[in-house]
């Protein structure tokens, strides 16, 4: 079943856009993360322009987060203080970074630049993640059922503007979130991405909030980052494919109720290092891709006169 999407200017077969938005939905209630980080490099494989494939699935995040989000609120599993002090950040970061992804589309590089990002930041997160579950697990195995805390005092911890969040028990300073928060939403507008994959380990080990909360308060940010992200690069750089999006929209609704249900099925160490698998593997692929000899190595690429 072939559509042919205006903005890609591809045409691709419905079913699998379905299938796919239905597997990144999965992750997204899975995890609480919005799942961009796999469906992204997913729509440039098989053939969705790397500007594209960021622009349009910001709107794809924004359904299957809310979707996974309803699922965690029903259950008492939102700090919403938290998620507008994030989302206040992440605003911010938002807008720098579409900034910065018109630049690097008007130079020509946006290509280059995203999977450059993929490369680096997927590498160095998923590598991290990968070794603190599998250390995590070893504990377990050692100690099952013990009980030990959360993250240990940094820095940050001495910050100005302490502000207490009920919902998490926590009384730290509002900087933190607000940080970490302006980086997902940079992250989202570059790489097309929820953000997740940074803020879930961020604010356990950081913030130090339940794990219980985490995923919840994550997707809670995340509607409103990606909701943000997919105006101003439809409206600034016009890299969303209206079709493509409602195609993933479908499948990523009914994947994340699933994804929810079967969260409560795995130990938060576990799903990390599942988590940190997937992202190592789209990682070896991109480089694979940004360095292997291209299939073809003398196309013309024809712009559209504006």
């Amino acid at each position: 079943m072939q559509v042919y999407l205006p903005i890609a200017e591809v045409s691709v077969n419905a079913l699998l856009i379905l299938g796919m938005g239905g597997l990144v939905g999965f992750l997204s209630g899975l995890f609480g993360v919005g799942g961009g980080f796999l469906m992204t490099p997913l729509l440039i494989f098989i053939g969705i322009p790397p500007a594209v494939a960021v622009g349009t699935q910001a709107n794809q995040l924004v359904a299957a987060s809310v979707s996974g989000m309803l699922a965690h609120w029903r259950r008492g599993n939102v700090d919403v203080k938290m998620g507008l002090v994030l989302l206040a950040g992440s605003t911010v970061g938002s807008v720098l970074g579409v900034w910065l992804f018109g630049i690097l589309k008007a130079l020509g590089q946006i290509d280059l630049a995203i999977n450059l990002f993929y490369l680096i930041f997927l590498g160095s997160v998923g590598a991290l993640m990968l070794l603190e579950s599998v250390r995590s697990m070893l504990r377990y195995r050692r100690t099952p059922g013990q009980r030990r805390k959360l993250h240990k005092h940094g820095w940050f911890h001495g910050l100005p503007f302490k502000t207490r969040f009920p919902k998490s028990r926590l009384y730290i300073s509002a900087l933190a979130p607000l940080a970490i928060g302006a980086l997902g939403g940079f992250l989202t507008a570059i790489m097309g991405i929820g953000g997740g994959f940074i803020l879930v380990p961020a604010m356990i080990y950081l913030l130090g909030m339940p794990a219980s909360l985490v995923a919840g308060t994550s997707l809670f940010q995340i509607i409103f980052t990606t909701a943000l992200v997919c105006f101003l690069q439809a409206f600034q750089n016009q890299t969303v494919d209206v079709l493509l999006a409602l195609l993933l929209l479908a499948g990523g609704v009914i994947g994340a109720q699933f994804g929810t249900h079967a969260s409560g099925r795995l130990r938060g160490d576990q799903a990390r290092a599942l988590l940190a698998t997937l992202v190592l593997i789209i990682c070896v692929k991109v480089a694979f891709d940004l360095m292997g000899t291209p299939p073809d190595l003398f196309t013309i690429a024809m712009r559209r006169g504006g």
